[in-house]
């Protein structure tokens, strides 16, 4: 149990730089407590004691304000980062590594007891502010939720989900890095500039005008070629461009790239 706990504390204080000591986060870390109490709940519910069960996460939610039904399976390292209104329903799993933020819910569309109601989350998912997830389907490794979008479908590993209702934008390479290294990757509330569509378009007019450019200068070249071939006075302008002077990589550092 105490190994469990340490690693919780842990992971806490490899995601928040704002977390800056192990009492601070035992003492004032209402995800972690709610983690830690939802345990016991959990024991009690799959051993029978369904009323206990609830009752340990009904003063949970009081004590935290994040409410997790008894029933939900929680996998190891699991950050719930501020949190305040989360709500995670009863036959909802979250894998091992993933980060909750405020405002969040886990929910089922479906009025049937007994059936697979609410969402499955692989590992290291991270579901950003105010996003609803909604239905029993299965949101893949790596794969991040953006703010206050609402999913209904299944996303893919490490593709980002964003909008109401949610569209899926697929990982450029298939998998995003918190699936294939060796240590995941962690993106704060799940933004990383490869999502960023204002840095992609600036990334784009970069490589567009240094392309552009390279063409330019490559054509005022020739022309001096020819020129100086027919022995003629030189007909490349005075003012004309014959070496790249477009200095992309600094522009794309300030673009984000």
């Amino acid at each position: 149990m105490f190994s469990r706990i340490r690693s919780d504390i842990q992971c806490i204080l490899d995601r928040d730089p704002a977390a800056r000591s192990t009492w601070e986060v035992l003492t004032c870390y209402p995800g972690l407590h709610a983690i830690v109490l939802h345990r016991p709940a959990h024991w009690f519910w799959t051993h029978g004691l369904k009323w206990l069960g609830r009752f340990t996460s009904h003063v949970a939610r009081w004590l935290t304000g994040i409410e997790i039904h008894p029933g939900a399976v929680i996998g190891e390292r699991v950050f719930f980062d501020h949190a305040m209104g989360v709500v995670v329903g009863e036959t909802a799993e979250i894998g091992d590594g993933c980060t909750i933020y405020q405002g969040v819910t886990l929910g089922g569309t479906s009025l049937y007891k007994g059936v697979k109601r609410h969402p499955t989350l692989g590992r290291n998912v991270v579901v950003s502010a105010g996003a609803k997830v909604l239905g029993g389907f299965v949101v893949g490794d790596g794969a991040k939720i953006g703010s206050n979008a609402v999913v209904i479908k299944p996303v893919p590993p490490g593709a980002t989900a964003v909008g109401i209702p949610a569209r899926i934008i697929p990982s450029k390479t298939g998998e995003s890095a918190d699936v294939t290294t060796a240590q995941p990757a962690f993106t704060a509330y799940g933004i990383t500039q490869e999502d960023d569509p204002v840095s992609q378009a600036l990334r784009t007019l970069i490589d567009s005008a240094g392309s552009q450019e390279h063409q330019i200068a490559l054509l005022w070249q020739a022309i001096e070629k020819l020129s100086a071939n027919r022995a003629a006075t030189d007909c490349v302008p005075g003012d004309a461009a014959r070496n790249e002077g477009f200095e992309a990589e600094k522009l794309n550092q300030l673009g984000g790239k």
